[in-house]
């Protein structure tokens, strides 16, 4: 049969490529692609491409391999290097189906000793990209697997200040067994970072079936970490499952890590277990030490959500109270220094000025607030370093939405008692609107002031409640603003006669009992009754009644200036031979209080005394008689009315 001419036309014009590719192929090898690869590179990109060695093709179906030598491939004009990629040779897997879609697949790329260079300009172009702006995403060549053999790696990003520079090597001696070593160093987000590790040998960029192994460690800033373990797919962690340990001066430092707002914390170190699948990450079992404090417990955090969900149930055997510092705001050693730097205050006319603080001073950093919602759960058992104030068994619920942090309850126990609070930070105004609501029921005065004459030698119970609200970026400036009521109340027990003596100023009876020996008297009642107006503390009730004595007290306390300015008046109850009947003041700043006599008036009487014992040495004793007698305040009037005052419920605000 013979075929119609035009047929043979046909048929010729489709054969007549593949001779000529095939008649070129034999004569001249595969080498006469390179003009032509090169020259549609440059078309498409605007950038050379050069393959200045052997140009060898392995046909096959459906991915032929690709071996070029002595390859480079120049950056654009806008970058720092002059070439993003060259190596001594670069073999590849072409993904036939996909390029005939126009998309550029390569399953499998290795290079031999290459210089790499990305680069992400300040305006968003990233050298990557291959398109003439270097913008577009879906113009980037994908690649699935990648083997390094020597080389080093670049990586800039100005609007980012990151600048990292790594050394790869290759170690093993047998193919199938060699992997990666690498070292990086340079700048993360403006910090130091240094890093060293080793991996398998091939890099599974986008591989979702094989874990990776690798391990590493580096440091950012002054964040250190270690890690060993696997990851799935390099570029987009599909899976983790590392052991993982951490340290650091602060917790918060992770911030330009994570992304996740942590709080201001001492120095820490932690180890544990990290895995991560979907959208979970989960930080398990983990265990180590923040400050002085042990820590252990669960942390995970979701990211399917408008921000990262967090999630943590937190354990402490011993809990440094030194380490709550740093989480409301106190400098470390900030009360210390305080009170070496306060100047002794001397009782004049005129105040004299505040130069030390004490109170909780640094910043609240709410901008990252909006960073995760939190759930966070904290339990303590004993805590160390609690002299002045002995505190137990903690248990605290910190919420963290919409920038708004609410502990609910912050329960601890103290002294044989309970201390029971809700606090409410809105982070969303500036600056922040607080809310504290605090319950202290049957807290013991004797464990209450274990270092003082008032813990050692009192019986009696404490009951108070605080109700205050107020605003600032720091707990001193809150408590500066803070308007509501703090009443507290001690209803029955027994109280150290010769301590009440020496507030009373009686003379006699102090010189007697420092002969005898003190005894217990039958403290009635306590009451102190503050209404707090832009944070002064103004006394409402201030009665301190025992049998032997009543002391009353009047003045306020300025929380926004740390200082005391009240007045104890004593009622004697029985007459005392020789006392120096003078009230009493309080005075001075919170880092340096002090106790003082009205020093003209103990002087008049001094001067009465020595005037009238030239007279007569008997009538000396006159102007020192303190003839009482003082009334019994209606104790339980005074704690009627204190706890019928009107209280806010303990819940969330």
């Amino acid at each position: 049969m013979t075929l119609p001419r035009s047929l043979k036309w046909i048929a010729g014009a489709l054969l007549a490529p593949v001779v000529l590719a095939a008649v070129l192929i034999a004569i001249f090898g595969w080498n006469w692609l390179r003009g032509p690869i090169e020259r549609m590179t440059t078309e498409r990109t605007g950038r050379a491409l050069a393959i200045n060695g052997d140009l060898t093709v392995t046909l096959g179906w459906p991915s032929p391999h690709i071996r070029a030598a002595a390859v480079s491939f120049a950056n654009p004009s806008w970058a720092r290097e002059k070439h993003m990629v060259v190596a001594d040779a670069i073999d590849v897997t072409l993904h036939l189906p996909q390029l005939l879609a126009r998309n550029v697949v390569l399953p499998e790329v290795r290079l031999e000793r290459p210089v790499v260079f990305l680069e992400q300009a300040s305006d968003g172009r990233r050298n990557w990209l291959l398109d003439l702006e270097q913008q577009d995403e879906a113009a980037r060549v994908r690649i699935d697997r990648l083997t390094l053999d020597q080389g080093r790696l670049g990586y800039d990003d100005v609007a980012q200040k990151t600048s990292i520079r790594a050394e790869l090597s290759t170690v093993g001696a047998e193919p199938a067994a060699a992997g990666v070593s690498f070292s990086a160093q340079g700048q993360y987000k403006g910090m130091a970072l240094k890093a060293s590790g080793k991996g398998g040998p091939v890099l599974g960029l986008r591989d979702e079936d094989t874990p990776y192994p690798l391990q590493t460690e580096f440091s950012v800033g002054h964040t250190a970490v270690k890690a060993a373990g696997t990851i799935t797919s390099l570029l987009k962690f599909s899976a983790v499952d590392m052991r993982l340990a951490l340290r650091g001066d602060s917790l918060a430092q992770l911030f330009p890590l994570l992304g996740i707002a942590f709080p201001e914390t001492r120095a820490y170190a932690t180890a544990g277990h990290l895995l991560h699948q979907a959208n979970s990450w989960r930080y398990e079992k983990f265990s180590g030490r923040i400050g002085g404090s042990d820590i252990a417990g669960s942390l995970q955090v979701d990211t399917g959500g408008e921000r990262p969900a967090m999630k943590a149930d937190l354990v402490s055997k011993v809990l440094d109270i030194a380490d709550l510092g740093p989480l409301i705001g106190a400098r470390p050693g900030a009360v210390q220094a305080a009170k070496q730097a306060a100047p002794a205050p001397v009782p004049t006319a005129a105040p004299t000025p505040v130069l030390a603080r004490v109170l909780p001073d640094l910043p609240f950093k709410t901008d990252r607030w909006d960073s995760v919602d939190a759930e966070v759960t904290l339990k303590a058992k004993t805590f160390r370093h609690v002299k002045e104030l002995p505190l137990e068994d903690l248990v605290t619920h910190l919420s963290l939405r919409d920038s708004v942090l609410t502990l609910d309850p912050l329960d601890f126990g103290v002294a044989g008692g309970q201390l029971n609070a809700v606090i409410s930070l809105d982070g969303r105004s500036d600056p922040i609107q607080a809310e504290a609501r605090i319950k202290a029921r049957k807290v013991q005065l004797a464990k209450l002031f274990p270092t003082s004459e008032l813990g050692k030698a009192s019986i009696g119970q404490l009951t108070g409640d605080f109700d205050l609200r107020g605003k600032g970026s720091s707990v001193r400036q809150m408590l500066a603003s803070s308007a509501g009521k703090i009443d507290l109340v001690v209803a029955g027990g027994k109280i150290s006669k010769l301590m009440m003596e020496k507030a009373g100023l009686h003379l006699w009876e102090i010189l007697e009992l420092s002969l005898t020996g003190d005894r217990l008297v039958t403290l009635r009642c306590a009451v102190a009754d503050f209404d707090v107006k832009q944070g002064n503390m103004r006394a409402n009730a201030l009665i301190f009644d025992t049998e032997v004595t009543t002391i009353v007290g009047t003045g306020s306390i300025d929380l926004g200036e740390e200082k005391l300015d009240l007045t104890l008046n004593q009622k004697t109850k029985y007459t005392s031979p020789v006392a120096l009947r003078s009230p009493i003041f309080l005075r001075g700043s919170f880092a340096r209080p002090t106790l003082a006599v009205d020093q003209g008036r103990v002087a008049a009487r001094a001067l009465g005394a020595i005037g009238l014992g030239l007279v007569n040495p008997l009538l000396a004793l006159i102007p020192l008689i303190d003839a009482g007698p003082g009334k019994d305040s209606d104790c339980g009037e005074l704690v009627r009315e204190a706890k019928a005052l009107p209280r806010a419920p303990n819940k969330r605000p």
